[in-house]
């Protein structure tokens, strides 16, 4: 769905993408790669179908991807 805004379960192409609110503690999917509650989050960004409810999860950048490869192996 991220790439081609298309619904890979019903097919609809209403896509809606789910930002991770950064100001506010605990909001959306996050993972934390640190104890320290506020520092190692990384957003897991939702993708969302309108039609159906389909959902996506990802984590979009190759910094934050390496990151959690360091914490969790």
């Amino acid at each position: 769905m991220r790439y081609t805004n298309r619904c890979p379960k019903c097919g609809g192409s209403h896509i809606v993408r789910v930002p991770d609110h950064p100001g506010r503690y605990a909001s959306g999917n996050n993972i934390y790669t640190s104890a320290a509650t506020l520092f190692g989050k990384i957003p897991v960004i939702r993708y969302v179908c309108c039609s159906c409810g389909y959902v996506e999860n990802w984590v979009e950048t190759r910094e934050e991807l390496e990151k959690i490869k360091q914490a969790f192996g």
